[in-house]
């Protein structure tokens, strides 16, 4: 924390570091977020516990604030991606999202991305960057499509439980997203 006079206040005033994400940023703690909002609040924050404003304090004082910093990029990051805030939002309800255990995922929704998959092998080895783009376009539009129903899900109807298969479902997308992008990174370089 920053006084007055614009030195850094003493390490005490630091953050609750028992504080939920949401809690951390003064959001509430919903699936939809205020992205301008939580951005706001993390680069107020990050200005508050930055480690360089602790340069000249004592080894305590730098210690806590480079354990504040990546507190609060932990939680930025993990708020700022759909994937990870819905399975934190689970995980603050008590509901594992992805567990070990538990991988089924509707048949048909695993058909669909194997055929997705396929697809965008047979493109990669053609070097039919069209055929990637046009997939990666199409997941990210699944994605989109699923996050609003995940937003009804947990912040209207708050049926935690029943949103661990659009979760997985979710971080199914974002990886095969990744995985897309990548393989046009490969036609590209």
């Amino acid at each position: 924390m920053v006084n007055r006079g614009g030195e850094a206040a003493p390490f005490s005033d630091m953050i609750n570091f028992s504080s939920t994400h949401y809690e951390l940023f003064g959001l509430p703690q919903r699936f939809r977020v205020d992205r301008a909002l939580l951005d706001r609040a993390y680069r107020d924050l990050q200005s508050e516990v930055h480690p360089d404003r602790f340069a000249s304090g004592t080894d305590t004082e730098r210690r806590v604030a480079l354990q504040s910093s990546a507190r609060v990029n932990e939680a930025y990051g993990a708020l700022k991606d759909p994937v990870q805030r819905a399975q934190y939002l689970l995980g603050l309800h008590g509901i594992e999202a992805i567990s070990e255990t538990d991988t089924q995922l509707p048949l048909e929704f695993l058909e669909r991305q194997l055929e997705r998959r396929e697809e965008a092998e047979e493109a990669l080895a053609a070097g039919d960057a069209r055929v990637l783009t046009a997939q990666l376009v199409a997941v990210r539009a699944d994605a989109r499509e699923l996050e609003d129903a995940l937003a009804h899900r947990l912040d209207a109807e708050q049926a935690w439980d029943a949103a661990r298969t659009q979760v997985s479902e979710l971080t199914f997308l974002a990886k095969l997203a990744q995985d897309l992008d990548a393989m046009l990174a490969r036609l590209d370089g």
